[in-house]
């Protein structure tokens, strides 16, 4: 063995060793957990849930940085830039890491750069329209879609590629009709622009910021999208109890990803803590004050499993409705 083969081999080595280490004292500093909407929406809300018990699991604070845009696909390309070694924790949903390359063509991430850690909640996904809207159902808002003619309604969503960008265009494709088209940055300003009438209708995340509208009577929430109602929005009905969307049901997560090289230490590491805290009492109260159900208990090949079929059904349902680049 020549003289450079020697040294390039004891260097690799080297860096090795040191990964090996740095691994196994993980985490020495404090890390950060990227929020890919503004302040003030649910994932923002969550991501607050449970930042500081994870912290104090981890033995290093978890500090929340917001970055919006692109369906959060600018946000998960800023953790995908940052070094595999765990310090930095991507805080989505299929929105970001599955659909938003396979509908923006702005995005190039690939879903497979991203391994799920352990998904942390499952969320309610409702209709919610302006106050003045005249339709109070599912069944009327499309019946008031279908005589709009030349002026369709316009509904928000947090950008092109989002699932709730897509969920209606599932529903333009089954019913025929034509709607208007408006991304926002995230769930805070749209619900604003919705409170301010400047919106007709939106599919977004239920929460505790949108509850307090309904309330004000600023907007008001007129149906469910899961198959079921939830526990949590019991008054509400579900889109499938009515007539014109039957057999028709979407939900949404969250989870706690990292970039796929990650080493495995880090992510068994990650993957303790985030289970032990989804078990703290606290943080399921608040997490069912802000209409969020915590997600059960996962091993990391379990998560693996599911992030895998998550991807398969969004990639099957894409090519069902022809779901093309824009």
């Amino acid at each position: 063995m020549t003289a450079f083969k020697k040294m390039t081999t004891f260097m690799v080595g080297l860096l090795l060793a040191a990964s090996a280490a740095m691994a196994q004292n993980f985490p020495s500093k404090p890390i950060s957990l990227m929020v890919p909407y503004p302040a003030g929406g649910p994932s923002d809300a969550l991501a607050r849930v449970l930042n500081v018990p994870l912290g104090k699991e981890l033995g290093q604070q978890v500090m929340i940085e917001n970055l919006g845009g692109t369906s959060g696909a600018i946000a998960a390309q800023k953790v995908l830039a940052a070094p595999a070694d765990g310090y930095y924790l991507f805080q989505g949903t299929a929105n970001e890491v599955i659909l938003s390359p396979m509908a923006n063509a702005a995005v190039k991430l690939k879903t497979e750069d991203f391994r799920l850690v352990h998904p942390v909640a499952d969320m309610v996904m409702v209709f919610v329209a302006r106050k003045d809207l005249p339709a109070n159902s599912v069944d009327e808002l499309i019946a008031l879609a279908r005589k709009s003619g030349d002026k369709p309604l316009t509904y928000g969503s947090v950008g092109v590629g989002s699932l709730y960008h897509f969920i209606l265009e599932d529903v333009q494709q089954r019913k025929n009709i034509r709607l208007s088209h408006v991304p926002y940055k995230g769930n805070a300003p749209l619900l604003q622009d919705l409170g301010g009438g400047h919106v007709d209708f939106a599919v977004l995340v239920y929460s505790a910021a949108m509850g307090a509208l309904a309330d004000q009577g600023r907007l008001k929430v007129i149906g469910q999208l899961g198959a079921q109602r939830s526990e949590l929005l019991k008054n509400v009905p579900t889109a499938s109890e009515g007539k014109e969307l039957k057999d028709f049901s979407y939900r949404i997560w969250s989870g706690i990803l990292v970039r796929q090289n990650t080493p495995e230490e880090v992510v068994r590491t990650l993957h303790k803590a985030i289970g032990t805290t989804l078990q703290d009492p606290a943080v399921r109260k608040q997490l069912a004050e802000q209409t969020q159900v915590p997600a059960a208990p996962m091993t990391l090949a379990e998560s693996a499993k599911y992030f895998e079929a998550e991807t398969a059904r969004y990639r099957g349902l894409a090519k069902a409705i022809n779901l093309q680049p824009q």
